[in-house]
């Protein structure tokens, strides 16, 4: 799954440099005056991930001085320490870049929305959804192959993480890779709910501009605006796919049951 997230991220670069994406979203977000709140989530949010890396760190470490894992043949621990330190950083760094571009162009679309309540002309509210529907596009397209390669990984780590799971109810041999799992598992779907989240908000974007006034004899107009807003379908897209939480959420759901299926049938027969 690194390799995987690894190779597709090289790949990107060379198509649309990613570090032009986060120039431009940080550019974006000092020209409409929401950096810091931009940089206090991503503040947060990065001192999350951190958390996160060291507790998989601390918890193999563990492993080894108390020999939870002493079942399994490992020639060299500090090797193995070193591989799981490596992979998980990279995993994690590659997710935190994507969570920063979802969560840059939520706070963009909060921003329109700011615009809006805060009763710019109609003239310029079709201006500033162009930019930002434009922006939303530029950035999941630049980011599409690396979050392919994460949802990929995702759905290879889900069965690992049921068979630990059941693993672990007889012994605790693998108590430190079901928490180094457990969290990358939730790593991934944080940003994946991220994703879709950008698009549910675009999507209730044409109800708040319809509800406001804008002065008299600007109905016709601004219904022209939230049609053109409305069939723009803006929102955060993989390869032409509109990403939505009920996708996300009924994805996991029923790969969930077919995970379950199988391994209850592979028990059985056992």
């Amino acid at each position: 799954g690194t390799v995987l997230v690894m190779l597709q991220f090289a790949l990107r670069r060379q198509q649309m440099p990613v570090e032009e994406t986060f120039e431009l979203l940080r550019d974006t977000a000092l020209e409409r005056g929401y950096q810091d709140w931009l940089r206090s989530r991503a503040r947060l949010e990065k001192t999350l991930f951190v958390l996160v890396w060291i507790t998989i760190i601390v918890a193999h470490i563990l492993s080894l001085v108390f020999n939870l894992n002493g079942n399994i043949l490992v020639r060299n621990p500090f090797l193995r320490l070193f591989s799981v330190s490596m992979f998980s950083a990279v995993i994690l760094s590659v997710t935190y870049g994507i969570v920063y571009v979802c969560r840059s162009l939520s706070i963009m679309v909060d921003a329109f929305c700011c615009d809006v309540v805060g009763k710019i002309s109609l003239e310029d509210v079709a201006h500033t959804w162009n930019l930002t529907q434009a922006m939303l596009r530029r950035a999941s397209t630049a980011v599409e192959n690396c979050l392919l390669a994460l949802f990929l990984l995702l759905v290879f780590t889900l069965p690992t993480l049921l068979m630990d799971g059941g693993i672990l109810v007889t012994r605790k041999a693998t108590l430190a890779t079901l928490i180094a799992d457990s969290l990358v598992t939730c790593a991934i779907l944080y940003v994946l709910l991220l994703a879709a989240m950008i698009s549910e908000k675009c999507a209730r974007v044409p109800a708040l501009i319809n509800a406001i006034e804008f002065g008299h004899g600007t109905r016709l107009e601004r219904q022209h605006i939230v049609d053109y807003v409305t069939s723009s379908a803006a929102g955060f897209y993989v390869f032409d796919m509109r990403l939505t939480t009920a996708r996300v959420v009924k994805f996991m759901y029923v790969w969930c049951l077919v995970v379950m299926a199988v391994l209850t049938r592979f028990s059985v027969r056992r």
